[in-house]
């Protein structure tokens, strides 16, 4: 019994041990996903809405509510308009997460957009656009057709926005469905928010993909329309209009004006925003309008919005002020009247101070000059360090600009250098100098008071500038060697502005004073090339020496020679990057001052920047960004680093791009030759010695021989076609890893008596290109485009188009290294890229190169023996019948044959480059078995440049076939 009771009460225990520890697995608490999900699942419809946003809150707070899916999903299935905004939202924000899920709810998409309510209807294509899974996008286009068309305006207006998200997502789609055709019937749509969503989504579209545009015609009905609702929709569907409106293109003059009457209200618009978009459509309809009235009337009506833009907040008023710069710039009549609206106030930001004084600069005239410069003055006194040196170089601009007022300006400097106000008086001595280069000889006397503040003097620009003073005007300074050598002393601790500068100055005074100043020039230059790291440094000491110690006169003509006077607006912006700013007011574009590709990758220049301009007008006048590089160009691509010199005439050493796809003029004959010229002038030196050793490239070729007919030996009858010109393979001269895409390859040609150039342009981009052209360099030859480029635009992306540019030999002629090398630009819509290429010798070789056959031997005799070149060429598989064919096909001219000894067989040939360069050659063929050629060339000319080159020809055109 015992023992039986015991095992009784142990067992017991036991039992009693296990139901007290599962209270830790059976509690009541099951979390707040899973209170979430039995509310989400509740039969109360308020219980279920507060459920729908505690989700929400949780999503939005960054918590994981994913698991909740499924549940969330469950509760589309309601007429609460909230609630199902909110479960669209959750499906918007996890339906990437959760693809293989959100397909579910595409059932529930499809009904909502056939629901009575266009509440409804419109959240369903909205969220279904917004949500980027591929497969629901799938089943979006058929509800997306059926909205574009719904009777509601709401819903019309919604399906236009989620187009352009349905474009973003797959571009091909929209295409393929009709979309764009179906917007841009919506652009003539009665409902003027519908038209605004519409355009707004059009400009999306063609923002990503310019090819969109042909599939969407924009005429002058569709911008009429665009105009009435202009007046009836929301001040952001005005701008997306006003903009679109801004890359239309006017049939005429008298719809210019029709639509300038009708935008010229939004000017008076409350919203900023309108108002800059309007004069940006205004300033661009301008330029395409004749009468002077009409356009002096809409000048005067864009001065009061834009002062008005100046009362806002300050972050307001400087994005106003960068875009008032850029209209200032192009019509600064407009706000002529209108100075004093910018004279900086007291409580201005800096950065709208520094924006009102470069307006007022440009805004200065003679007749408001005294008021200018009365404020300027003012603002000198000012305690802010940086706009009191603004103002001060103001003032020297103002000089620089405003001819009448320049002593104004200068005894107002002075007045400011009186002050001895250290940063005042530097600013003063640096635009003094300006003053003297824009007005030589006439402010002169001013010289001693500057000297008297030399001490004062610690920040780089104004010592330089105070150099430049003195060694210019050495002559009138009585100390100029102390006041040099003071600057002398701490040489190397001085910047590299000033050393550069004071070598040049002390190289001026030893020109001008050359027994007192000896020592002191002597010291610079082994300062300058002896003691100092700095290469700019070294190389103009270097340049300074040789030229004193070979020709002290050329040193003087060089070093003192007159000098360009400064222009009056040196920060201009070039005309064409202007007019593609002026396209893109009220952008952020507007506010850098640079295109919006020089800062958003990927982004395509304005498709449209003047549209009033015909092919025939680009030249240098509408594209001067080609050119205006300067020699970039040239430096980057002649990697040789071989000095170029100009041979026969022209004026420019570095090629002028200007004139894009045109042929530049022909030169002008070289000079005669001195032996035979009569006059008594005596030749001027050559510094850097003649390289061409008196051959004349850029002349008109002499007098041809009277030239024999060709010879026309028996053809080979079993020879499947006659020799023609051999033309090489297509070489990638631009790749697109260079040039954003763009992929060029050509070569060179010689038809019926003319050059061409064949080229295949490759678009390897993403984007469409449009508006080719090419110019080249000067190059050895003279070559250049008979004709504009023709390229049927745009290329498509992936396409190839290949095109025959027909060249002249009659452009700008100057040496290169090597002879045949040629430098060009070519430009499209995107960018100007440059890149070189070489021209194949053969197909310089003119049809007037042969010559009678009692004539060879003479002029072979006059060639004297050691201009006589001999080459090894390789082995060819042709007979000797073969191989006059081939010379003759190539311009090669044969004059006579004969056996030579050792079985050898000797062809006498002659060629002549365009340029009038005559070659004369000798060819030996020894076949040592049949069917081999073994060929040893002698060449004679008295330009023994063209050698190489005619060896190469031979090679080329022996080894081709």
């Amino acid at each position: 019994m015992f023992v039986h009771g015991m095992s009784y009460h142990i067992g017991a225990a036991n039992t009693a041990g296990k139901m007290s520890d599962s209270k830790y697995f059976n509690t009541q608490k099951k979390g707040e996903i899973y209170e979430l999900k039995a509310e989400l699942n509740s039969d109360k419809k308020e219980k279920k809405k507060e459920a729908v946003k505690k989700v929400i809150a949780s999503m939005t707070v960054g918590k994981d509510v994913s698991a909740l899916f499924t549940d969330v999903t469950m509760c589309m299935q309601t007429d609460n308009l909230e609630l199902k905004k909110l479960v669209y939202l959750y499906l918007i924000n996890y339906a990437k997460t959760q693809p293989d899920l959100a397909i579910l709810a595409v059932n529930t998409f499809v009904k909502d957009c056939e629901d009575p309510n266009p509440l409804i209807r419109a959240l369903a294509v909205r969220t279904m656009g917004c949500i980027r899974v591929d497969k629901i996008t799938e089943y979006l286009c058929e509800p997306l057709r059926k909205c574009l068309k719904d009777e509601d305006p709401y819903v019309r207006k919604t399906a236009a926005v989620c187009v352009a998200k349905l474009h973003d997502i797959s571009s091909a789609r929209v295409e393929d469905q009709g979309f764009l055709e179906t917007l841009g019937e919506l652009l003539c749509d009665s409902n003027p928010m519908v038209v605004a969503n519409a355009v707004a989504a059009l400009s999306e579209i063609l923002d990503t993909n310019p090819n969109a545009a042909k599939q969407v015609n924009i005429d002058t009905p569709t911008v009429n329309k665009l105009l009435t609702a202009l007046n009836e929709c929301t001040e952001w569907g005005q701008i997306f209009i006003l903009d679109s409106l801004n890359n239309y293109t006017p049939r005429d003059e008298k719809e210019c004006i029709s639509i300038c009457e009708r935008i010229t209200p939004r000017l008076a618009h409350a919203n900023a925003a309108v108002v800059l978009s309007a004069v940006k459509v205004l300033m661009k309809l301008m330029d395409q309008i004749a009468n002077t009235e009409f356009v002096q009337m809409l000048q005067k009506k864009l001065a009061p919005p834009l002062v008005t833009l100046l009362s806002a907040e300050a972050e307001i008023q400087y994005v106003a002020l960068r875009n008032i710069n850029l209209v200032v710039q192009k019509r600064p009549d407009v706000l002529k009247h209108e100075i004093k609206a910018f004279f900086v106030k007291y409580n201005d930001p800096i950065y709208v101070k520094l924006e009102k004084l470069d307006i007022m600069i440009r805004l200065s005239a003679q007749a408001n000059i005294a008021q200018v410069l009365a404020e300027l003055k003012e603002y000198a006194t000012e305690v802010d360090v940086d706009f009191v040196r603004k103002a001060v170089r103001a003032i020297g601009r103002c000089a620089i600009k405003v001819e009448p007022s320049a002593e104004k300006c200068v005894q107002t400097l002075l007045e400011l250098i009186q002050t001895k106000v250290n940063y005042v008086v530097q600013e003063a001595i640096v635009v003094i100098k300006d003053i003297f280069r824009k007005y030589p000889n006439k402010y002169e006397t001013i010289i001693s008071t500057l000297c008297e503040n030399l001490d004062s003097l610690d920040e780089p620009e104004a010592r330089a500038a105070m150099i430049w003073i003195v060694g210019e005007y050495a002559e009138r300074i009585d100390n100029a060697d102390e006041i040099l050598q003071s600057f002398l002393d701490g040489f190397h601790d001085e910047n590299t502005q000033v050393q550069l500068q004071l070598l040049t100055a002390i190289v001026k005074l030893f020109l001008k004073k050359p027994q007192e100043t000896q020592d002191l020039v002597q010291k610079v230059l082994s300062l300058a090339t002896q003691d100092s790291d700095n290469p700019d440094l070294r190389d103009r000491g270097y340049i300074y020496w040789r030229l004193l110690s070979t020709d002290p006169a050329a040193a003087k003509e060089v070093v003192l020679a007159e000098k360009p006077l400064i222009s009056e607006e040196t920060d201009l912006i070039e005309p064409t990057l202007l007019d593609e700013l002026i396209c893109h007011i009220s952008s952020l574009a507007s506010v850098y001052h640079k295109p919006p590709s020089a800062f958003v990758e990927g982004r395509v220049p304005v498709r449209k920047i003047q549209a009033a301009r015909t092919a025939t007008e680009t030249t240098a006048e509408t594209d001067p960004h080609i050119g205006v590089e300067d020699d970039r160009i040239y430096n980057e691509a002649d990697e040789t680093g071989a000095p170029q010199e100009e041979v026969g005439g022209g004026d420019l050493l570095i090629g002028d791009l200007l004139s894009l796809d045109y042929p530049a003029p022909t030169p002008a004959a070289p000079p005669v030759n001195n032996a035979n010229n009569t006059n008594n002038q005596q030749p001027v030196a050559d510094l850097l010695g003649d390289i061409f050793g008196g051959m004349d490239l850029g002349g008109a070729p002499p007098p041809a021989m009277a030239a024999a007919p060709p010879p026309n030996p028996a053809m080979d009858l079993f020879s499947l076609a006659t020799p023609t010109n051999f033309v090489p393979p297509h070489q990638v001269i631009l790749t697109a890893q260079k040039a954003k895409g763009l992929e060029v390859s050509a070569t060179f040609a010689r038809r019926n008596k003319a050059i061409f150039m064949d080229i295949n342009i490759t678009n390897k981009s993403m984007m469409g290109m449009s508006g080719f052209a090419i110019q080249f360099n000067k190059n050895s030859f003279g070559l250049a485009p008979a004709k504009p480029l023709a390229v049927p635009s745009p290329v498509a992306p992936g396409v190839t188009i290949s095109t025959s540019l027909p060249l002249v030999t009659t452009g700008p002629v100057m040496r290169m290294d090597p002879l045949l090398k040629i430098q060009m630009a070519m430009k499209n819509d995107i960018d100007v890229f440059y890149f070189e290429c070489h021209v194949p010798p053969h197909v310089l070789l003119v049809e007037e190169g042969n010559m009678e056959r009692n004539l060879f031997p003479q002029m072979w005799r006059e060639i004297p023996d050691e201009k006589e070149k001999s080459f090894s060429l390789p082995a060819v598989n042709k007979s000797t019948d073969q191989i006059e064919q081939v010379l003759a096909a190539n311009n090669v001219f044969v004059v006579a044959t004969r056996q030579g000894p050792d079985n050898e067989y000797l062809i006498f040939t002659s060629v002549m480059f365009s340029n009038g360069i005559r070659v004369l050659g000798e060819l030996r063929v020894k076949a040592p078995a049949p069917g081999v050629a073994e060929l040893t060339l002698a060449l004679k000319t008295q330009n023994e440049i063209a050698i190489p080159e005619v060896h190469a020809a031979f090679v080329s055109v022996l080894t081709a076939a």
